[in-house]
């Protein structure tokens, strides 16, 4: 059967990840359950007036092998990150785009914040040399919704290019969004996913001064510890997650392989507060049930949950709220973890790379860990897989990304069975 509950099936078949813990989804995986740490110390500018001074930058990255390095130097990091990222998952799903239908192929393909690292850096040339010194490609490069066109022109997609901009929620809404667009029948196939770049100084102080970044600066690798007591904020990370996103019917029509199903998706908003979340968790719960709501058979067999859990002490005592407000006593025996401590917060990209990160633990049998995790905070007192990976065979997850705002996101997964 192509179609459920008269609705068309939703599979993925292609993942591409560049992330602190590697450039692809390969390097990613394995360092990620290894429980390993991308955070570092900042060296590439002076920190001395900054409270944080690490972040979590993408590691072993190289745009000369998806673009000219002319064309890279026109472009801001979240557009490279980008495109390298939607060009793994195209390859992985081994697109022939000549034998695509370019009406039927979408983008949906957002960021939280844009090309920022562009806007200091442009400004500051501004200041110090003039305008005929500003690059006179800044303003595509700084635009959001640049990296979702680039990919566009790459493959020719001439379906629906949307950008979703949703804060910390921007990946996992791209996700559902592109299904729903799928479903609704407005295209056969979309890449998907978010893409950031924000550790630039006036990143790392603009975050700071909101409160949201742990100050653990003499152990960087341990700083962002979700769930556990004693965290003090999250670390800023950056890179991409996307997954190609397609009909059943197409996904089998070209032999393509199909590494699991969307099976419901939810979006939600607290309405309460501009930086912070519902303290009881009302507005994450509905989102999550509503993304469950969808496939009551993916919602029975639910193994694991990837929590937003960033690490700080509001967003992971509302998360865990929101959890025992939707699961009861269910909460306390199914695994939930962050993976935010070993790749930061890679804010728009966060929840794609989370929808990564499911659909390997669907393919491997093992869940992430929530790394540094060094003693328990007597509120937060659910199964966040400690420090090591846990092997489980999972047969869906859901994806948590929640962002400034009180925007709440919610994505299900399921094993695919033909």
């Amino acid at each position: 059967m192509n179609a459920t509950n008269g609705r068309r099936r939703v599979v993925i078949t292609g993942l591409g990840a560049v992330t602190p813990l590697g450039a692809d989804v390969d390097t990613t995986w394995r360092e990620l359950i290894a429980g390993c740490s991308g955070v570092r110390t900042i060296t590439d500018y002076d920190t001395s007036e900054l409270g944080t001074k690490i972040a979590a930058r993408v590691k072993g990255f190289n745009a000369s092998a998806y673009m000219d390095p002319k064309e890279a130097r026109r472009l801001s990091l979240f557009i490279q990150y980008g495109i390298a990222a939607a060009s793994q998952a195209v390859e992985h799903a081994a697109i022939d785009f000549a034998a695509a239908d370019p009406a039927r192929v979408g983008v949906e393909l957002g960021s939280s914040l844009g090309g920022t690292d562009l806007v200091e850096e442009q400004r500051s040339i501004l200041d110090r040399r003039g305008m005929r010194a500003v690059n006179p490609t800044a303003i595509p490069a700084i635009l959001i919704s640049s990296a979702a066109c680039a990919v566009a022109i790459r493959y020719g997609a001439r379906g629906p290019v949307s950008v979703p901009v949703n804060a910390c929620a921007t990946g996992v809404t791209a996700v559902g969004e592109a299904y729903r667009r799928i479903i609704h029948g407005d295209a056969d196939l979309i890449v998907a996913g978010g893409t950031d770049s924000v550790l630039s100084p006036l990143g790392i102080a603009g975050f700071g001064r909101l409160g949201a970044l742990s100050t653990k600066n003499d152990t960087p690798e341990s700083a962002c510890s979700p769930f556990a007591a004693g965290r003090d904020g999250t670390v800023l990370g950056e890179g991409a997650a996307a997954l190609v996103l397609e009909t059943l019917e197409h996904a089998q029509g070209r032999g393509a392989p199909i590494l699991a199903e969307v099976a419901g998706y939810g979006l939600t908003s607290d309405a309460f507060n501009m930086a912070a979340p519902d303290p009881e968790g009302a507005g994450a719960a509905r989102a999550m049930q509503q993304a469950l709501a969808a496939d009551p058979e993916a919602a029975e067999n639910l193994t694991w949950i990837c929590a937003h859990g960033t690490g700080t002490q509001l967003n992971d005592l509302s998360e865990t709220k929101a959890v025992k407000r939707l699961f009861g006593e269910r909460a306390y025996r199914t695994p939930i973890s962050s993976i935010k401590g070993g790749l930061g917060h890679m804010l728009g990209a966060a929840g794609a790379v989370s929808v990564v990160a499911g659909v390997k633990a669907i393919e491997t049998g093992i869940i992430p860990p929530t790394i540094n995790y060094a003693a328990p905070d007597p509120e937060c007192d659910l199964d966040y897989v400690p420090n090591v990976a846990r092997r489980a065979r999972v047969d869906a997850f859901m994806a948590n990304a929640f962002g400034f705002g009180g925007q709440n996101a919610a994505v299900v997964v399921k094993r695919f069975v033909g």
